[in-house]
């Protein structure tokens, strides 16, 4: 399987109180792919297990650690590895992996509903560098699954299933470019979306948030 986990974690040798690994002294976990940037066997294995928001604690033997040689100069040969880990989410993205290795003529021939869950994730990848209050990501996780959006649908119902999603995906765009500053950029996402629905609620607040930011910057009393 090919996973992303958001995941705090600590690695100890056994005895010892001061961990060998850890991201505890970030502000946010970092990503982190199964396979890629999370090699132990032992941890693949662990994460795999776990369900969003679960603390576990996992002690490996050393051929789910680091084998017969260990990791010199930290870890001796034939350690045995105890870990803590926090998973606060994952996203499958075995899917969207596969997508993105494909040719562009390739990725137009992509089943709907399979290019409907990659842009989902691409959203949900958005929202986690939104949360992390890293505003520039976000935006290009978002543009990234406008693009994928972008296919011509073979019918009404495809098309109302791309909007769905489109709309999803502008309403963020429009409250990121808030973020960054740039209203300009917000006003045109939240009128993207209220092409879509003209009586959206959120699109109709995001496009007020910008009029009255703007009304602010000018100096202009707002109405009550």
């Amino acid at each position: 399987i090919s996973a992303d986990n958001w995941a705090w974690y600590s690695g100890y040798l056994e005895g010892l109180d001061e961990p060998f690994c850890t991201n505890q002294n970030r502000k946010f976990p970092e990503l982190m792919k199964l396979g890629k940037d999370i090699t132990l066997q032992g941890l693949i294995v662990g994460l795999l297990s776990m369900k969003k928001g679960e603390v576990a604690r996992f002690v490996f033997m050393p051929d789910y650690a680091y084998g017969q040689r260990g990791c010199p100069p930290l870890i001796p040969p034939n350690a045995m590895v105890m870990f803590t880990v926090e998973l606060l989410d994952f996203l499958d993205t075995e899917e969207s992996d596969a997508f993105f290795e494909l040719t562009a003529e390739q990725q137009d021939t992509f089943p709907l509903q399979k290019v409907l869950r990659v842009a989902d994730a691409e959203r949900e990848f958005g929202n986690y560098f939104f949360r992390g209050q890293h505003f520039s990501l976000a935006k290009d996780r978002y543009k990234n699954a406008i693009s994928i959006l972008g296919r011509n649908p073979s019918s009404d119902a495809e098309q109302c299933q791309i909007n769905t999603a489109k709309l999803l995906v502008l309403l963020n765009l429009s409250i990121t470019y808030l973020k960054l500053e740039r209203p300009d950029r917000a006003l045109a996402y939240g009128e993207k979306a209220l092409e879509i629905d003209q009586r959206n609620a959120k699109a109709l607040f995001r496009c007020g948030q910008v009029s009255k930011n703007k009304f602010l910057c000018q100096g202009i009393p707002q109405p009550d």
